[in-house]
């Protein structure tokens, strides 16, 4: 018979063509998938308990650091050091007796004008570092 493949019983033999298909199918779904594997991360981060506080615990109050174009800085409403000092002694006197007073746990919130000097806001995170605020943030 002329044009017939396999021999006259019928065997066709061993094909390779298919089963090099079906690796790189498979290869190819393996590749894929490795590729949209989601990696687990941990954030540590302070969740309120949900307990009412005791009187025995005292609530947190933030300090607020406003910082104006001028470069005059505010704690709580307070004028500290002059525009023009780069140390800051006042504030950070005023910051290390917070935390000498209550162990740090107040927040502080840096609130700079958006005029604000950058080496102004500088200044005030030294200040806040040197005071050893673990708590900072900006607003």
């Amino acid at each position: 018979m002329s044009g017939s493949v396999g021999s006259e019983d019928g065997d066709v033999g061993f094909q390779i063509a298919p089963m090099v298909d079906v690796v790189f199918v498979l290869m190819l779904f393996f590749m894929a998938s490795a590729g949209a594997q989601i990696v687990a991360l941990e954030l540590s981060i302070d969740l309120p308990s949900g307990r009412s506080a005791s009187t025995t615990e005292q609530e947190t109050v933030p300090i607020t650091i406003d910082i104006s174009a001028d470069g005059a800085i505010m704690a709580n409403g307070n004028p500290m050091d002059f525009p023009d000092t780069r140390e800051l002694p006042q504030l950070t006197g005023f910051l290390r007796a917070n935390v000498e007073q209550f162990g740090g746990k107040d927040p502080v919130i840096v609130k700079p004008s958006p005029d604000a000097n950058h080496q102004r806001v500088m200044d005030v995170l030294n200040a806040a570092a040197a005071a050893k605020v673990t708590k900072l943030t900006f607003n």
